[in-house]
């Protein structure tokens, strides 16, 4: 189509997605007048955010159908008024609201989000998200991975030998189970690290632990499941996601062996959620004798939901198997490349026992139609070239030295502080003595936060009465930043 053509047909359109603006509504022979109002609102309300580009004068002129002039002008106009400038190739970019603008926060450029009433001892089910949000100059809050070092390299060649390969058909939708390619690598990758024997076409790629989780307490609450029995302390978020679909949690103390199996089938509970390898946050593994145990409750018709959520992370201990590799027909298993990789990038995976996988799928395939196939293709390039294994042994130098120094740290400036949960994982749980004058951690935690150091109180964690302390990650900050936000809760006043 030649040029005239074109235009033409882009006039025919006389509208623009752009604001959703429509030349009908501007008076005639006021249309660069209308146009300038129109932006200027747009500005004042935030739509157009200071750093925003507006459409190029040709483009915008074509699509509500007017001369390149009208555009012109009420571009000019705003230039006048100080709200836009031109950059010549960067086009015309906001650079300022109107002084009655409505101030809009924006987390990327840090605008404060009140720290007071944020923590409490009944945490909302959008707390995590108001702590993420929430401003501070150091990041000691559990979960988080060192985002810093992400492969990006690995990812980039990856993805270039992904797209290379790809055919027509694959942006097309495929299986709600996952692509059969990462569901491949993915048995490879828990046979070769987990011990875990499992057939491909048994593999769930879900949108990671959160997702599966979220599945699993649809299933189950489909099935007549009520109750999930669940560690204590154990995770706050693993709570607030089984509670979405209706399933109580009875609490199940956890000591130096791990869950108290004895606890658990006195409760009466049929399932139990628990993470043996590294238990969530006390650290502590499941021993061979309470596996046992465990192992005779699940013969029983017990079902355990085993999260595997950072295994992989280990220092000082040798690796522990999962409970899914001698129980496959008793255990959901669930896992994720949050903690390896990021948790951006929403890939885990969930293995269940054969009864469970039909109606499984068919929750995956009506909550979105499977996981973006693009990201899954390339993480099982990773997985297959080595690639996955050597970020992994990278992390693990990195992560050793980190917490050493958040250890070192604690006898420095928390020396009443015990220490647990040392030989694995990205975080460290602190406890404080118990009983009269004990430290208030969710006083301490919000103290924290207002001197610009981000922490989880261990009370968070907790159904039952128990010692006080905090949950401090380490794996995404510095050495550095570990010892200077560790001194900054120590003088937090107690």
């Amino acid at each position: 189509m030649d040029r005239a053509k074109q235009e033409a047909a882009d006039r025919s359109i006389a509208g623009s997605d752009f604001l959703q603006l429509d030349i009908g509504d501007a008076p005639a022979g006021g249309r660069a007048d209308w146009l300038a109002t129109r932006l200027r609102v747009a500005i004042s309300d935030g739509r157009l955010p200071v750093g925003g580009r507006l459409p190029a004068t040709r483009v915008l002129a074509a699509e509500l159908g007017v001369s390149r002039g009208v555009v012109t002008e009420a571009y000019q106009r705003l230039v006048e008024d100080g709200h836009v400038a031109g950059r010549g190739r960067g086009g015309t970019v906001v650079v300022s609201a109107p002084l009655d603008a409505p101030a809009v926060p924006s987390r990327s450029t840090g605008t404060p989000v009140p720290a007071p009433g944020l923590f409490g001892t009944d945490p909302r089910p959008d707390m995590f998200d108001s702590l993420r949000a929430a401003p501070a100059r150091i990041d000691l809050t559990p979960g988080v991975p060192d985002l810093a070092a992400f492969p990006r390299a690995a990812w980039l060649r990856a993805e270039r030998a992904v797209l290379h390969d790809l055919t027509p058909g694959d942006f097309g939708y495929g299986d709600p189970r996952g692509t059969p390619k990462l569901r491949l690598a993915v048995a490879h990758w828990l046979a070769r690290t987990r011990g875990i024997a499992v057939d491909p076409d048994d593999v769930l790629v879900v949108a990671g632990v959160a997702q599966a989780l979220t599945l699993l307490g649809q299933v189950l609450h489909a099935d007549g499941v009520r109750t999930v029995a669940v560690e204590d302390p154990g995770s706050l978020g693993v709570r607030q996601q089984l509670r979405s679909w209706g399933l109580a949690t009875p609490p199940i103390p956890v000591d130096a062996g791990g869950l108290r199996v004895d606890e658990l089938r006195a409760s009466g509970a049929p399932a139990v959620m628990l993470t043996p390898a590294h238990q969530f946050p006390t650290g502590v593994v499941l021993d061979g004798a309470r596996r046992r145990e465990l192992m005779r409750w699940a013969a029983g018709g017990g079902l355990i939901v085993e999260d595997d959520y950072d295994a992989e992370h280990r220092y000082d201990r040798p690796p522990v198997p999962a409970l899914r590799a001698v129980l496959p027909e008793q255990v959901c298993y669930a896992g994720s490349v949050s903690k390896l990789l990021a948790p951006a990038l929403r890939v885990g995976w969930l293995l269940a026992p054969s009864r469970y996988r039909a109606a499984l799928v068919d929750a995956k395939r009506t909550a979105d139609l499977g996981n973006a196939a693009l990201p899954q293709l390339v993480l099982a390039e990773l997985i297959g070239s080595g690639a996955l294994e050597r970020q992994l042994r990278f992390l693990r130098r990195r992560h050793v030295r980190r917490r050493d120094a958040m250890i070192a740290a604690i006898r420095t400036h928390l020396p009443d502080a015990v220490v647990h949960g040392a030989a694995a994982g990205l975080h460290l749980m602190i406890t404080f003595p118990d009983g009269a004058g004990a430290v208030d951690d969710v006083a301490l935690a919000t103290a924290a936060l207002a001197r610009g150091v981000k922490v989880q109180p261990l009370t968070w964690h907790r159904q039952r009465p128990g010692p006080p302390g905090l949950v401090l990650g380490y794996a995404a900050s510095s050495t550095a930043e570990i010892s200077d936000g560790i001194a900054t809760v120590g003088a937090v006043p107690r």
